[in-house]
């Protein structure tokens, strides 16, 4: 079995996804690569298969979380990871987010920090950039025990983003922690166009719609 499938949504990520796969295939760890593309009209696919990963592409537009959870239903690893097609695993984040999860059998999600970083051809996005390392977001930071989605479920595909919220709640409930790592396992790169910053209203509507549902139950 392969120990690592990662997973990554993709959509018109020519510019930046094949630094994303080269961080991953420098990483010397038994990997299967997953892009699950949401009909791109540049040359996403065809940089995925040249470089090696398994593609696939979906019949209709669905977005990013859709993404992930058909990486998750297609991934033949034991352990789980995604990462966005415009950020870079820091070099040896993968074994040590391993050799983390694999101390014990309690061990079921490893969450390491993530750092901004703007990128070189946007210099003037260097103002969105986070100063400090945080927890908090999944890209590249979160392994997973592929087993979890057995008990917890799939992601939520009614919400854009807050992905990490409606987890972690049903985690709680599930009664399954995370175990933070004081350690920087990815680099998200800050452009005119990366994810977080072209959806911040659909972040906000989603985060008020979480926890309308919180202080309903």
């Amino acid at each position: 079995m392969t120990p690592i499938s990662i997973t990554i949504p993709s959509y018109n990520g020519e510019k930046y996804i094949a630094q994303t796969i080269e961080s991953i295939q420098s990483q010397n760890m038994n990997t299967e690569i997953l892009v699950v593309d949401d009909i791109s009209t540049d040359k996403t696919v065809e940089i995925a298969r040249s470089m090696g990963c398994k593609v696939i592409i979906n019949t209709k537009h669905k977005g990013q979380v859709a993404g992930k959870n058909t990486g998750i239903k297609e991934a033949k690893g034991k352990y789980w990871l995604t990462i966005d097609q415009d950020d870079i695993l820091a070099p040896g984040a993968l074994q040590v987010l391993y050799d983390e999860i694999e101390k014990s059998p309690e061990n079921k999600i490893i969450m390491a920090k993530l750092k901004d970083f703007c990128s070189p051809d946007t210099p003037e996005q260097v103002s969105f950039v986070k100063p400090e390392p945080f927890w908090g977001i999944l890209t590249g930071t979160a392994l997973f025990k592929k087993e979890i989605f057995d008990i917890i479920g799939p992601f939520r595909e009614d919400i854009i983003t807050g992905d990490v919220i409606d987890l972690t709640t049903r985690l709680n409930k599930a009664g399954i922690e995370i175990k933070k790592l004081d350690y920087i396992s990815c680099l998200r790169r800050i452009h005119n166009a990366n994810y977080g910053r072209t959806n911040q209203k659909d972040e906000y509507k989603d985060y008020a719609k979480l926890l309308r549902q919180r202080l309903l139950k």
